[in-house]
């Protein structure tokens, strides 16, 4: 059931339908059950893991608060295991299994196992784990109805992408509940208008010309097609994802529920330390607060400073991932971080954007020797043409033209607070890009979907 859709948006219809018709806590049954609904019509044998988790970490919530200080932190370890075991197990045996076939000089799949990825499980686990954390902090109280912890975790405009949202967000909406204004109304249908645009009508016009490149990197030699082929990845995965998020949190905004910001226009960034405070906002504030922190930060010295910096986008990257080309993605973000923290160095846009773009290469890259070939020619064989036409250029232009405009005079907002006709003079742009450049194709899934 993808947000790009007709399936999703009958299925919003008839949930908002309901949802403003019940009233008490029959809304938040409705939410449950429509969230495993969504939930399973992806893949219905995922749901009992999904609800294990939440009962794991429902109770072991409930046993921190209500055991003596020296018993706490087993049950925190015990939620947290939990989910890092099920995430592990599901998401990186295989990884796992290959290396070790290869150490034993064996074929790559001696030790494979049939295992299909469960849908959302990287935003999903993230979101307990920081909500098991913040209880055994002291930070957050205990939820004591599970239905409501439930709702939380299952919630479906963000269960499958995110962004991650922390409890105390979630929740602060949950028990004061308030019916959404016209102006969240309003706010909501226009991001998911937006992300719906960024979607068809960006992201999928440039997934067409980087999947064209990256399944075959050997059959288009030359730095021109290298450079062009990995900034349509880079403008395929901003607008993919954005677009998700954007949906996600107009929708939600249709519920009366307020998300954190995800995306701040993150190629304007003037260094890769603004970069990731742009770029997935809400995973960046989890790696922080969750394990930057906790290795203790920049509070022991430079060197430990830089190590923790390395470890974390380390796991970041394979928090992305179960491949080498994730874990060097994270490694170059992490000695670009320690590079500009060492130094104090400040770039542009126009030295940050390539930076960010080489990283991309071992995001996009289905394997290690495809990386390597694509950067080898984007550095030693100045040839080639341009893998990308006029029309993705001129989309490239305008994309900057209103990330420049939202930077400095913030357009999107007054576009939104404005008159009525400003209003509909937006949708209608809005909707005759979805009609002239959309890509009307289900087989170009959301890039995260796949973590």
């Amino acid at each position: 059931m993808l947000f790009n859709s007709l399936q999703f948006f009958l299925f919003l219809g008839i949930t908002l339908t309901l949802f403003y018709i019940l009233q008490g806590r029959a809304r938040r049954v409705l939410l449950l059950l429509a969230s495993y609904l969504f939930y399973m019509s992806w893949n219905w044998r995922f749901i009992p893991l999904l609800l294990t988790l939440t009962i794991i970490d429902y109770f072991c919530a409930l046993w921190i608060v209500r055991t003596e200080a020296g018993k706490r932190k087993l049950a925190m370890i015990l939620s947290v295991a939990a989910n890092l075991g099920f995430l592990g197990f599901f998401k990186y045996y295989n990884f796992l299994a290959a290396n070790l076939a290869m150490f034993a000089g064996r074929p790559e799949n001696a030790f494979y196992l049939n295992i299909v990825l469960p849908l959302g499980i990287s935003f999903h686990t993230f979101q307990s784990i920081s909500y098991v954390v913040d209880v055994y902090r002291g930070e957050q109280q205990p939820v004591r109805s599970f239905l409501d912890y439930a709702v939380f975790i299952a919630f479906f405009p963000q269960l499958v992408a995110g962004p991650i949202v922390r409890a105390r967000e979630f929740f602060v909406d949950l028990f004061n509940w308030q019916a959404p204004s016209l102006d969240h109304i309003q706010r909501g249908v226009f991001l998911i208008f937006i992300g719906l645009a960024k979607k068809m009508a960006f992201a999928d016009q440039f997934a067409q010309v980087a999947d064209s490149y990256f399944n075959n990197v050997a059959a288009t030699p030359g730095a021109v097609p290298a450079w062009t082929a990995t900034i349509a990845f880079a403008m395929q995965i901003y607008f993919d994802f954005s677009g998700y998020t954007d949906i996600a949190i107009g929708t939600a905004k249709l519920f009366g529920f307020h998300f954190p910001l995800n995306f701040a226009r993150p190629y304007l960034a003037t260094s890769i330390t603004d970069f990731w405070h742009r770029w997935h906002m809400s995973l960046s504030r989890w790696l922080r607060d969750y394990l930057y922190i906790p290795l203790g930060g920049n509070r022991h010295g430079h060197f430990n400073t830089y190590r923790n910096l390395m470890l974390t986008m380390l796991l970041g990257g394979l928090w992305h991932g179960a491949s080498w080309n994730f874990v060097i993605w994270g490694g170059f973000h992490g000695v670009l971080l320690a590079v500009e923290r060492a130094w104090r160095i400040r770039l542009t846009p126009l030295l940050t954007f390539p930076l960010v773009c080489i990283g991309w290469v071992f995001f996009r890259a289905k394997t290690l020797g495809d990386a390597a070939a694509v950067l080898h020619q984007m550095f030693t064989n100045p040839h080639g043409s341009s893998v990308l036409l006029h029309r993705h250029y001129a989309m490239i232009l305008v994309s900057l033209v209103i990330a420049i405009l939202e930077e400095k005079w913030e357009a999107i907002e007054k576009i939104i607070e404005g008159p009525r006709w400003v209003q509909a003079t937006a949708f209608a742009c809005i909707a005759l890009t979805i009609e002239l450049f959309g890509v009307i194709d289900q087989t170009i899934p959301f890039v995260y979907f796949q973590f």
